[in-house]
């Protein structure tokens, strides 16, 4: 069974979503939103995001680590600090030997709606369907599980890829 731990990064709050994939199905075990106090400073944020996402892996034991990539934003600044909270989550994974995956938020929207422009509505409800929840999840926390589900869609993809055996003249032998 393999548990996938997506991270959608924030300076002032960064959603996490846990999800388990056997036998090709997707089964959620959890999500939520790290908030952080608007009274804290960059360095208190990325500390609290450190502990927090090192909290979310000790309790559920993801073997897989899934964070949505920075994109730049409106603001180099805004990008800066964007980057910095990833920063914080990847080195929690890191500190726990996960591997870590990192999928552009197009990408995670294809994957999860069929479209790299949906918008955050459109990737609440997906997330509720697929994962067979009965209320929507929190806009951070959908995302964070849409990143789950980009992850284990590739990965499936990539394990089918690689069965295929070899090309010859563009066929398969």
């Amino acid at each position: 069974m393999q548990t996938i731990l997506g991270i959608d990064p924030g300076s002032r709050k960064t959603g996490f979503g846990v999800i388990t994939v056997q036998s090709g199905k997707l089964a959620y075990v959890s999500s939520g939103v790290i908030r952080i106090p608007e009274t804290y400073l960059l360095p208190e944020r990325l500390k609290l995001i450190f502990d927090s996402v090192s909290e979310v892996i000790h309790t559920y034991s993801p073997n897989e680590f899934a964070i949505e990539q920075v994109f730049m934003s409106k603001s180099a600044g805004s990008a800066l600090k964007l980057g910095q909270a990833r920063g914080a989550a990847i080195v929690a994974a890191m500190n726990c030997d996960l591997p870590v995956a990192e999928y552009e938020a197009r990408k995670v929207k294809q994957s999860v709606v069929g479209t790299g422009a949906a918008d955050k509505f459109q990737v609440q409800h997906m997330v509720k369907t697929m994962l067979g929840l009965t209320k929507t999840p929190q806009e951070d926390a959908a995302d964070a599980l849409a990143v789950a589900i980009c992850h284990a869609n590739t990965q499936k993809h990539l394990i089918s890829l690689a069965g295929r055996g070899r090309y010859k003249a563009g066929r398969l032998r």
